[in-house]
């Protein structure tokens, strides 16, 4: 049974950072199209940041700068490092896993950022 499981959310200050963590069982990450998507309340979910099996990244423009994605392979898990925090990235965070003939999800982390 694939599962992927999220964890790292919280509240914080803007301009903090956040680490959230993806990690997968049931599914090597390292050989899919790994992605963090966020939806905000009342908009639709966005595909924040990418990562290609081969390590090729890709980012949403508004997080360009802040936000980086990375992957160990050991822990078969997927990382997503926020800093310079808004406000406006206040958003239930889920991870994505891609494959040749599948797709899963996580069940998503709260990230509020507020004074």
């Amino acid at each position: 049974q694939v599962q992927l499981v999220e964890s790292g959310g919280g509240l914080v200050q803007p301009g903090g950072s956040l680490r959230l963590s993806c990690v997968g069982s049931g599914i090597i990450l390292s050989d899919n199209l790994n992605r963090w998507y966020r939806q905000a309340p009342g908009k639709q979910r966005v595909r924040v940041a990418s990562m290609a099996s081969n390590g090729n990244t890709l980012y949403g423009d508004s997080v360009k700068g802040r936000f980086t994605i990375s992957r160990d392979n050991a822990k078969n898990t997927v990382y997503l490092q926020m800093n310079n925090l808004k406000p406006e990235d206040t958003a239930i965070y889920y991870c994505n896993s891609l494959s040749y003939n599948s797709e899963s999800w996580g069940q998503g982390t709260q990230v509020t950022v507020s004074s």
